[in-house]
């Protein structure tokens, strides 16, 4: 099988003797660095307080960040690692079509994951910054929209092909010149079920681009043109070289791993069951770089649970970052992923070919390989990794006619679990954990926006990996369907092979999707892909606990006590 590599190392990336032979002062440096972060927060806060889903506005399901003029990321916001250790691909794909024609207000849209996007639904939206008739560097907002297509609403369909996920954007230019083209928004229109609601969130990502620009301008009219793009550079090499610092520190060594999911969503001719499909790692640790090779992993299936290489390597990224800096002193950009190789077989459900679909795969196959990696590295590196998290999002999309109002809605829902236990203390119960970041909806807003009625959110107890540390509780959540029919979707992983723990940790609890009807009969669900919610019923989901880490025997008392007392755990241990 061919084997293709993606790795941070590029020519377009200044050597870090840049780093060494610095020749912008300490206090500048400081200053601009800490500048270029604040502008990518800044545009986090603009789209949170003008995007309309709530999705976007409350939950936080999207990632910002500054770009220098060859794509190469500089500064993020305090976002989603499954977003922005991709972003630089998408943004490269954008320069490398239009950089002989941009121009001063031209924005940018494009969602293809065969462009450095991540799935359909994640749509980046992408920004030149100009200054005296110069490009100083990019900004790009990606966000998820609620819909973008497709025959399922929220566009979480069981498909075999990228054709059927819903409408898929090469790199297209939006604005030109500061002048919406009206034709372009007219054509996305056109292809969502909630057109005001995306109008909204579209407008509020271009706002956060704006902000950006600004922001930027004012820096280079501060401090010259020249010297805000060098330290953009010495930004990116100063990450570098505290990556190589920190991982030179570390004991060297080799680990493999080997998980399974639980299907692709499609049950084949002659099968009675969603098929599993294997994952396999191999992580070299060698001085101040690390090469992680995803050989021996499953070709790629025909559901929609295959990942290009760009998301599998932003796991990767996620988790190595969380073991050699957990105190994030590494400022995150381009140039911290310099010391770290990612190779995966050409045509894996690693290392997805067009046309293979893709959409579950952002989210679920980024959960497992950031697992899959600190499982990897337990063996020679215990005291810097955890137990494995809840290894899914946990989705439920909903969609139809709310009967208030007689509208189309959407309704997209990521349901958090535990987050693995660490080597010096608990995991932390029902939260976003590794590749996500996003915030829960609370149930006022929920109600208030769709035809639902949330009964119970709550964590589940006995879900957390027993250890010496517990892993974190899961939760679990009912939503009845309140006077109409939808339609919803499921992607839920972790149903077969549960959260492993480390070091002698126990596994949490696994997930589980149902659909309890109004005449109270109870009927399983696939685990991916669509299903009728008639109006009355209710749909029951548990999320998985997280692994626990060291052996159970070694627990405090008082420690076991206290999780009996806050309904962690029903009984006292063995």
């Amino acid at each position: 099988m061919t084997t293709t590599a993606l790795s941070p190392w590029s020519d377009l990336i200044v050597n870090n003797d840049a780093y060494r032979n610095r020749v912008t002062d300490p206090v500048t440096f400081e200053v601009v660095k800490n500048s270029l972060y604040k502008v990518a927060e800044e545009m986090k806060i603009v789209l949170a307080k003008t995007a309309y889903s709530p999705i976007l506005k409350v939950a936080g399901d999207y990632s910002c960040g500054i770009f220098d003029t060859q794509g190469n990321m500089v500064a993020q916001g305090p976002d989603l690692p499954i977003h922005l250790g991709s972003m630089p691909d998408a943004v490269a794909a954008v320069i490398n079509k239009f950089k002989h024609s941009t121009v001063e207000g031209d924005v940018f849209i494009h969602n293809d994951p065969y462009f450095g996007g991540s799935h359909l639904p994640d749509v980046n939206v992408v920004a030149p910054v100009f200054y005296q008739d110069r490009i100083l560097g990019w900004t790009c907002v990606r966000a998820h929209w609620p819909d973008i297509g497709s025959a399922t609403p929220g566009s979480y369909g069981a498909v075999t092909e990228i054709y059927g996920e819903g409408l898929r954007m090469p790199p297209i230019r939006l604005y030109h010149a500061g002048e919406i083209d009206p034709n372009v928004e007219d054509l996305i229109l056109a292809n969502v079920r909630t057109p005001d609601e995306r109008m909204g969130d579209l407008r509020a990502q271009v706002a956060a681009n704006h902000r950006a620009c600004q922001r930027l301008v004012s820096l280079a009219s501060k401090y010259g043109v020249d010297v805000l793009t060098r330290i953009m550079r010495e930004v990116m090499d100063y990450s570098e070289k505290l990556m190589r610092l920190m991982l030179s520190e570390l004991p060297d060594g080799e680990g493999v791993f080997e998980d399974f999911c639980d299907g692709d969503g499609i049950i084949e001719d002659g099968e009675n069951e969603d098929m599993t499909f294997t994952i396999r790692i191999r992580v070299l640790k060698a001085g101040d770089t690390v090469e992680v090779d995803f050989e021996g992993s499953d070709p790629a299936v025909s559901g929609p649970i295959n990942a290009p290489l760009s998301v599998t390597a932003s796991g990767v990224y996620c988790s190595l970052k969380m073991i050699v800096d957990p105190n994030s002193l590494i400022p995150p950009n381009s140039g911290a992923w310099r010391p770290i190789r990612v190779t995966a077989p050409e045509g894996s459900v690693v290392n997805a070919r067009f046309p293979s679909p893709v959409v579950y795969a952002n989210h679920e196959i980024s959960h497992r390989v950031a697992d899959m990696t600190f499982g990897a590295m337990a063996g020679f590196m215990p005291d810097n990794v955890m137990a494995c998290s809840q290894g899914t999002s946990g989705i439920i999309t909903l969609g139809g006619v709310d009967p208030r109002n007689g509208q189309h809605y959407v309704s997209y829902e990521t349901i958090k679990g535990g987050m693995g236990a660490r080597p010096n203390k608990d995991g932390i119960n029902a939260v976003a954990a590794g590749i996500s970041n996003t915030m829960n909806t609370p149930i006022e807003i929920l109600e208030l926006s769709f035809p639902v009625r949330i009964d119970y959110y709550e964590i589940t107890p006995d879900s957390g990996g027993r250890g010496r540390y517990r892993g974190g509780c899961g939760s679990r959540r009912a939503w009845t369907i309140v006077d109409h029919n939808a339609r919803a979707a499921v992607c839920v992983e972790r149903t077969k092979s549960p959260p492993f723990g480390v070091c002698g940790g126990e596994a949490g609890a696994r997930a589980s999707i149902a659909l309890k009807l109004a005449d109270g009969s109870i009927r399983p669900l696939l685990t991916k892909g669509g299903f009728n919610a008639p109006a009355g019923s209710q749909i029951l989901l548990e999320v998985p606990g997280a692994g626990g880490y060291g052996d159970a025997r070694e627990r405090d008392s008082q420690a076991c006590a206290r999780d009996l007392q806050d309904g962690y755990v029903s009984a006292e241990p063995d």
